[in-house]
């Protein structure tokens, strides 16, 4: 299983076409689930309280949102952090996402993928995109970096079929994070794959090895996120 974030934009400058490059990924999963974030927390807000699975656009990039269009089987239901998929495991992955108040919660596609073999592949990227990084927080510091539940909006989401189901959010607080910090650690490990492509550089990271040095580092130190501790 592969989740893919993404810039496409300098590559597409050189001549790299979106729907190949879908399609070679795709190609190479060999069946395997492709998931990509589809997050619309700039458009889906308090004054415009409507998510809809098919009608509302991502904000992450071309490759994410002609993903999403063109390939895509399903989308989780989330007003702000949605994911889209296509594979064997994409309807389970993607089926729980409005469950939990939270935007990365156990029940969303990024704390389900704990239980299969997954892979984030950052493409023209760092690691300040992986959106699984925030799970760990969510599920060892809340208190840090969310904010709280008397503060929660609710949304109304629509999905596929014309289906509505109330999902109420917490939404993250717009901190100064450091991701960065786990790459030397992910790197030395082992875990952490680099390259380029066209001059534009990839990493690839097991979600779970990532996972695992960003919950220890915050059970020692629960804001070890923000860029002031540094």
């Amino acid at each position: 299983m592969l989740v893919v974030h993404s810039a496409f934009r300098s590559l597409g400058q050189q001549g790299y076409r979106v729907e190949s490059f879908i399609e070679a990924l795709l190609d190479h999963l060999s069946g395997g689930t492709l998931l990509m974030p589809a997050m619309s927390w700039r458009t889906v807000n308090p004054l415009s309280p409507v998510f809809d699975e098919v009608k509302t656009e991502s904000h992450v990039g071309v490759m994410a949102e002609t993903f999403r269009v063109s390939y895509a089987t399903s989308r989780s239901l989330h007003p702000t952090h949605s994911v889209s998929g296509i594979g064997p495991a994409a309807s389970i992955v993607l089926s729980r996402h409005h469950i939990d108040d939270t935007p990365v919660s156990a029940n969303s596609p990024y704390g389900l993928l704990r239980d299969y073999e997954a892979y984030i592949l950052m493409l023209g990227v760092d690691m300040e995109r992986v959106t699984a990084i925030h799970h760990a927080e969510e599920v060892i510091a809340p208190d840090v970096y969310l904010h709280p539940s008397c503060e929660a909006e609710t949304y109304e989401c629509r999905d596929r079929r014309g289906e509505a189901r109330m999902v109420r959010l917490r939404r993250h607080y717009r901190l100064n994070r450091n991701f960065s910090q786990f790459k030397p650690v992910l790197t030395a490990q082992g875990h952490l794959l680099r390259g380029e492509i066209g001059g534009i550089p990839w990493m690839m990271v097991g979600l779970r090895p990532l996972l695992r040095e960003v919950f220890s580092t915050l059970i020692r130190k629960p804001d070890a996120m923000l860029f002031k501790n540094f």
